[in-house]
C-alpha cells in the first residue's frame, strides 16, 4: 500500500481483512494524508491540517461497517450561512426547519432535498459507491424516489446550482453547499454537489472527530495493525514495487512517475491529461475568543459558509478558473472549539478557513480572507492571537496528492471518468497495480471509498 490517506488505510484494511499481510508505506513522518492534526499556531492548539468536517465520513458505508473507535461531535446545525443583512441562513438537521426559512422556495427544497434525504439508504450507493455501481442499485434508487420524482432529481443533479431556486435565501444557501465542488456555480454537477450535502446534513449531520481529523487515520491505523498490517512512516516508495497487489493512494501523474516508464504509452498519456482544479489558500487561527458573529444563529454550527448572497459567491468561484484572485473570496471556515474544547486552552478558540485561488498560486489571501470573516464577525481581528497561512505550494509539499493545491483529487466535472474513462478506473494495466486515490470515484472526501472500492477489485482479480 502505497499512501496512508483514508483511502489508502481503508484499501490496506480491506486486503487485511481478506487474508493478505499487508505493508503500508507513507512517505511523511505521520500517517493520515488528508486527516492530520497539529499545533499549527501555538502550544495547546490544535488545528486540522487539511480536512476537519466530514460528512462524508459519517456517510461512508465502509466507514460504518468498521465501527471505529471515534468520538463523533455533532453540532446542533450542520452549517451557517451568515448574510449581510445581520441574519444567517441555516442548514438545520431537519428538512422541515430548515424549508421553513426559505420563503418561496420552501416547497421546492422540500421536494428536492426533502427527496434526496429520505430515499438516502437507496441513493446512497450511487453516490459514495462502492463502485463500479451494479444495475440493481440504480433500479432500488428509482423504485425508492419514484419514476417522476427520480428523473426530476437527476435533471436536477446533473444541472447547475443557479437554477436550483429563486428567492436570496435559498440561492445563498446552495450556493455556499455548491461551491464545495470548486467550479463556477453555472456550471454542470454543481447542483447535485450543492442537493448531496444539504442531503447528507439531514441524514447523518456534519460531524467531525473529536480531538481532531488525525483520530480518524488513527483509529484506521490501529484497526489495520490489529488485523496484521504494517505501517512504515518516513518511508517513501520511489519506484512501483513487485507484489502480488499494490494500491497506490497517489494523484495519476504520481503513478506516471512511479511506474518508470513501465505504463502503456496511450495509458500514460491519459493519466498526464487528467485535470487538476483551482488550489486552496488556508488559514488557521488561535483566538482569544468565539468568533462574535453578526448572525447570533452562526453559533449553533461548526460550519459557516462565507460569501454573502449567490450572485457574490458565484462571482467569487468563476474567478480561479480564469486565473483570477477574488477579492472577496468565498470562504469555508470551521469552529470546531465551540463543540470541542479538547483542541484549545480553557476559554480560547480555534479557527480553520480556506478559500478557492488559481491552481498553483502564490498570491498571500490572508488579509482578503480575514476580511471575509470580519464582514459577518466585526470585531474578529482583535481576537487573534496566532495565524498560520498555507498556500497551495504548502498543500502539496505536505501532500503530494494536492497538486497545486487542489484537494479534490481532480476537477470535478471528470467526476464520471476518473482518471481515465474507464469502467473499472481503479485497474491500471500493469497486473496486480491499482489507483486507489480521490483521482477516482467517487472523487474527493473523506469516506474512504475510493480505497475500499479499489481492493475489492483487485481481491476478485486476483482469486480468478
Amino acid at each position: 500500500m502505497i499512501g496512508s490517506g483514508p483511502n489508502g488505510l481503508v484499501g490496506a484494511i480491506t486486503l487485511a481483512q481478506a487474508g493478505f499481510g499487508v505493508e503500508l508505506h507513507e512517505a511523511a513522518d505521520g500517517i493520515g494524508g488528508g486527516l492530520r492534526s497539529a499545533e499549527l499556531t501555538l502550544p495547546g492548539f490544535v488545528h486540522d491540517v487539511c480536512s476537519a468536517i466530514h460528512p462524508l465520513g459519517a456517510a461512508s458505508p465502509v466507514l460504518r461497517r468498521l465501527q471505529l473507535d471515534v468520538d463523533w461531535v455533532h453540532p446542533e446545525a450542520p452549517a451557517a450561512h451568515p448574510l449581510d443583512d445581520g441574519t444567517a441562513v441555516m442548514l438545520e438537521r431537519g428538512v422541515d426547519e430548515t424549508a421553513a426559512a426559505l420563503g418561496q422556495d420552501a416547497g421546492a427544497y422540500r421536494s428536492l432535498v426533502g427527496d434526496l434525504a429520505r430515499a438516502w439508504p437507496a441513493v446512497e450507493g450511487l453516490v459514495v459507491g462502492p463502485f463500479p455501481v451494479p444495475p440493481r442499485r440504480v433500479i432500488r434508487a428509482a423504485l425508492e424516489l419514484g419514476p417522476v420524482r427520480g428523473l426530476l432529481s437527476l435533471r436536477a443533479a446533473l444541472g447547475s446550482a443557479e437554477r436550483l431556486f429563486t428567492g436570496a435565501r435559498a440561492r445563498a444557501l446552495i450556493a455556499g453547499h455548491a461551491a464545495h465542488s470548486m467550479l463556477p456555480l453555472e456550471r454542470r454537477l454543481t447542483a447535485g454537489v450543492g442537493l448531496t450535502l444539504a442531503s447528507l446534513g439531514h441524514v447523518v449531520g456534519w460531524p467531525f472527530p473529536r480531538g481532531g481529523s488525525q483520530q480518524l487515520a488513527d483509529a484506521l491505523a490501529e484497526r489495520l495493525i490489529e488485523l496484521g498490517g504494517e505501517i512504515r512512516t518516513s518511508s517513501p516508495v520511489d519506484e512501483l514495487p513487485r507484489a502480488d497487489i499494490v494500491l497506490a493512494d497517489v494523484s495519476p501523474r504520481e503513478l506516471v512517475r512511479l511506474a518508470r516508464g513501465r505504463l502503456p504509452a496511450r495509458y500514460e498519456r491519459a493519466l498526464l491529461r487528467f485535470r487538476h482544479g483551482p488550489g486552496a489558500f488556508k488559514l488557521d487561527w488561535a483566538l482569544a475568543g468565539a468568533i462574535p458573529w453578526r448572525a447570533p444563529e452562526c453559533a449553533r454550527t461548526a460550519t459557516v459558509h462565507l460569501g454573502g448572497s449567490f450572485e457574490d459567491v458565484a462571482a467569487s468561484e468563476r474567478a480561479p478558473c480564469q486565473g483570477l484572485h477574488a477579492e472577496r473570496p468565498f470562504a469555508i471556515l470551521a469552529q470546531h472549539t465551540l463543540f470541542d474544547p479538547t483542541r484549545a486552552p480553557d476559554g480560547q478558540h480555534t479557527a480553520w478557513a480556506y478559500c478557492h485561488v488559481p491552481n498553483g498560486s502564490g498570491e498571500d489571501m490572508t488579509d482578503r480572507l480575514e476580511a471575509q470573516v470580519e464582514r459577518f464577525a466585526p470585531g474578529f481581528r482583535d481576537l487573534i492571537l496566532a495565524r498560520h497561512a498555507m498556500t497551495p505550494a504548502d498543500l502539496e509539499s505536505r501532500n503530494r496528492n494536492y497538486v497545486g493545491g487542489d484537494i479534490n483529487g481532480g476537477a470535478l466535472d471528470q467526476l464520471l471518468f476518473r482518471p481515465t474513462r474507464s469502467l473499472v478506473p481503479y485497474r491500471t494495466p500493469l497486473r496486480g497495480v491499482y489507483l486507489c486515490s480521490a483521482s477516482t470515484p467517487p472523487g474527493g472526501g473523506v469516506h474512504g471509498m475510493c480505497g475500499y472500492s479499489a481492493a475489492r477489485i483487485a481481491l476478485r482479480d486476483v482469486r480468478r
